[in-house]
């Protein structure tokens, strides 16, 4: 990592660099400042993992919208038609999308960065940068594809609106809460992946189970079901997922239904800061070795 060194300490006083890099086992020697001095790359690493997900396909960035909406088709028919679970009233679609939109941010965050020592070991064994900006890309890249959804969301909300649905978007929450609503998402995406991917440098057998693992959580979450539905002496349970709070805010601040505590997101808020603060150190330590292990 890089740090200024003083004049007396330096074995390279007497030349004028731009920068210096050497060994630093500090664990909270976190060098945050780079990630703005290779501002520059990030933007570069954005744009290559937005433009390289849909590269050589036929339809390109349409399946941006075909991905969300087959996706709610397929919970429409079999939770809503078969199963017949509740949607708090709500038309089955937009109930379906407004919960599937968030949470597949989350999901593709924590399954793309849970892969970025293994992936990305050709390029981080031969030039210094910043390692972190690989995750950071992978976030931001994939907030865009969120984005491109919810424009597709606010399309079927004026549908169903027009329509005279019994939904009650917030317009003041929404332009308040979206903001918070949505670093939470990347936050916890973001802290939980680069936790994955600091330990598979070492177990292998994340891997294999992180995709697993993030779909098997989407049922402990209310993305199919309303957490109205679950009966009280599980609830607690469920709500200790920091997941939750956060899907029920999407609903309640964009359909106007939804379990909305401030008590929860509160919760959520700090859980996802402490997993990010402990990625971050775990991910700092772990990458000043990980090419004797990967």
């Amino acid at each position: 990592m890089s740090q200024p060194t003083s004049a007396a300490s330096s074995p390279f006083a007497t030349e004028d660099w731009d920068l210096v890099i050497h060994s630093d086992p500090g664990w909270f020697q976190l060098h945050l400042r780079d990630l703005w001095r290779y501002r520059d790359l990030l933007r570069m690493f954005v744009w290559r993992d937005f433009v390289a997900v849909y590269k050589q396909t036929i339809l390109g960035p349409i399946w941006f919208f075909i991905q969300p909406l087959l996706t709610t088709a397929t919970f429409t028919i079999i939770f809503s038609g078969v199963a017949k679970l509740p949607t708090d009233g709500l038309p089955p679609l937009l109930f379906y999308f407004a919960g599937t939109a968030p949470w597949n941010y989350f999901a593709a965050a924590v399954t793309k960065t849970s892969a970025t020592f293994t992936s990305n070991s050709n390029l981080f064994g031969k030039i210094y940068f910043p390692r972190l900006i690989s995750p950071l890309s992978v976030v931001i890249s994939t907030l865009v594809q969120f984005g491109i959804q919810f424009l597709l969301l606010f399309g079927i909300m004026g549908w169903y609106l027009f329509k005279g649905a019994a939904i009650h978007p917030n317009w003041g929450g929404i332009v308040v809460m979206t903001p918070l609503l949505i670093a939470l998402l990347a936050g916890l995406g973001l802290g939980v992946g680069i936790i994955v991917s600091s330990l598979t440098t070492k177990y292998r057998d994340l891997s294999f189970l992180v995709t697993f693992g993030v779909q098997l959580a989407m049922y402990a979450t209310p993305v199919v079901y309303p957490l109205s539905m679950v009966p009280e002496k599980y609830r607690h349970w469920l709500e200790l997922n920091p997941m939750t709070s956060i899907i029920e805010a999407f609903r309640a601040v964009y359909l106007g239904v939804g379990s909305f505590s401030w008590g929860a997101l509160g919760y959520s808020t700090a859980f996802v800061m402490v997993v990010l603060f402990c990625g971050v150190l775990i991910f700092n330590r772990v990458e000043k070795s990980f090419m004797d292990t990967v």
